[in-house]
């Protein structure tokens, strides 16, 4: 499943008519147990990933406090969705990732940047307090501190130090972000299904369970794993190489 987050018409601003289509056909898709979406790769649609909100909205507004309550309201729903995904969720990040750009990718399993990657939370310039989630998943790639500095300060952190603290997983040539993306969906989509979803079960539920819990959970997921049929073919297939 391919979604563009942003819109060129509008700056490269957050498009929540596209986001909220994603977040339906998501919902659809774990409704039926994941049997039509195989990955999710997100991308923008232009030079820069996602420039953030539609201020020229916000300005407009005769009352803003519900205009942006009922945005962020309608943007959180597709974060929620996109993070309990039980399919991998991969971002090309090319360009600016402000604001909600930047959300979007800090909810995704994988993000490909390049030279171009620039994150920047931006929320600060609109006197404006983070939303999409940002505040829980920054804390968790950066830790608490490095957290407080970028957002408080507003940090840009450009390609090789995204990488270093995790907002990147891959920096490749500028040429080949969306191309290098596409080729990690596609393989993960066309890999085991189950065991990914279990794997990505785990790792959320890691933070909050014991070691011993999680340790029973790890011993029960595996076992189910090695008795379905994508286990049991991949083991013979393995012992046959």
């Amino acid at each position: 499943m391919h979604v563009e987050i942003s819109t060129t018409r509008k700056g490269a601003s957050l498009d929540l008519d596209r986001t909220s289509a994603a977040a339906r056909a998501l919902r659809r898709s774990a409704e039926s147990g994941w049997c039509e979406i195989g990955a999710v790769l997100i991308t923008g649609s232009g030079p820069n990933f996602c420039s953030g909100g539609d201020v020229h909205a916000f300005a407009a507004a005769s009352d803003p406090r519900a205009l942006v309550k009922s945005m962020a309201m309608e943007f959180h729903h597709f974060i929620e969705v996109l993070t309990n995904a039980h399919v991998p969720t991969i971002a090309a990040v090319q360009g600016w990732a402000v604001g909600a750009g930047m959300s979007v990718a800090c909810a995704t399993d994988i993000v490909v940047g390049g030279p171009s990657t620039k994150f920047k939370p931006g929320y600060p310039g609109l006197a404006f307090t983070p939303d999409g989630g940002l505040t829980w998943t920054l804390p968790r790639i950066v830790g608490e501190r490095r957290a407080q500095s970028i957002l408080l300060a507003d940090r840009t952190i450009r390609d090789e130090e995204a990488l270093r603290l995790g907002l990147l997983t891959e920096s490749v040539a500028e040429n080949d972000i969306k191309d290098h993306a596409e080729r990690i969906a596609v393989m993960l989509a066309a890999g085991p299904r189950r065991a990914l979803r279990r794997s990505k079960e785990l790792l959320r539920r890691s933070g909050t369970s014991s070691l011993s819990a999680h340790l029973d959970a790890e011993a029960t997921s595996i076992a189910d794993c090695a008795d379905s049929s994508d286990g049991r073919a991949a083991v013979a297939a393995f012992v046959d190489r």
